[in-house]
Parts: C-alpha cells; sequence; structure tokens
C-alpha cells in the first residue's frame, strides 16, 4: 500500500505534515477526512495499528469535540461506539494520520515521522 494521509486540507498541521513529506520525496495519496471520513473498521484497523489508545484519534482541541462535550460522554462510551461516533464526523479525528497499512502515525511531530516516515 502506498502512503496514506487522511487530512483535512485546510488544518494548518496537515499542512506542515504535506510539507515534509513532499520535501522529503515521499509520496503519499491525500484522502479528504471530513468529505470522505474512514470507515468504522478502517478506523479498527488504524487504531490496532498504531498500537495507541482510541482516545489519541479524538481532536480534543476541536470545537466540534467541545460543542458534543465529548470529555464527559465519551467516559459513558465503550469503543465500538467510539469508533462509530468517529466514523461519523471526519472533524472529530486527530489530524493528520497517515498510514503504509502497517504503520500509522496520528498528529504531526517531525521526530515522529522522522522515526516513521524518514
Amino acid at each position: 500500500m502506498a502512503l496514506r494521509m487522511y487530512e483535512y486540507p485546510r488544518c494548518g498541521t496537515c499542512r506542515k505534515a504535506k510539507k515534509y513529506l513532499e520535501a522529503k520525496g515521499i509520496a503519499y495519496e491525500a484522502r479528504h477526512m471530513v468529505n470522505e471520513p474512514p470507515t468504522r473498521e478502517e478506523l479498527t484497523r488504524l487504531v490496532e495499528q498504531s498500537g495507541l489508545p482510541l482516545q489519541k484519534f479524538f481532536n480534543t482541541s476541536g470545537k466540534k469535540y467541545r460543542e458534543l462535550n465529548l470529555k464527559e460522554k465519551l467516559k459513558e462510551m465503550d469503543d465500538r461506539e467510539k469508533l462509530e461516533l468517529l466514523a461519523s464526523d471526519g472533524m472529530l479525528i486527530k489530524r493528520p494520520i497517515v498510514t503504509d497499512g502497517t504503520n500509522v502515525t496520528v498528529g504531526f511531530n517531525e521526530q515522529t515521522f522522522d522515526k516513521v516516515w524518514g
């Protein structure tokens, strides 16, 4: 699988990640996560492959997260419900998510990108 980046084009963090990949000459396929959010099955696979807790996939600084009071509501939800919620609205997902089908990074951190994609 070629590198895929789930991104929101207006997101500054996504733009930094794209700039990084392009500067390193790393080809990737961009997927607009708001227009075409990952499915529950895709998210399940991404969470498993990342080794990160499901909570790390939520855009906790996002407006939608705060509007829905998810800080409190997530405490009452099981993982299936959380995955359904993420799959229902790409604005709830931390971005970008980059994967090659084996490795997964969530968000942009240059040191992490160097380690995983560099």
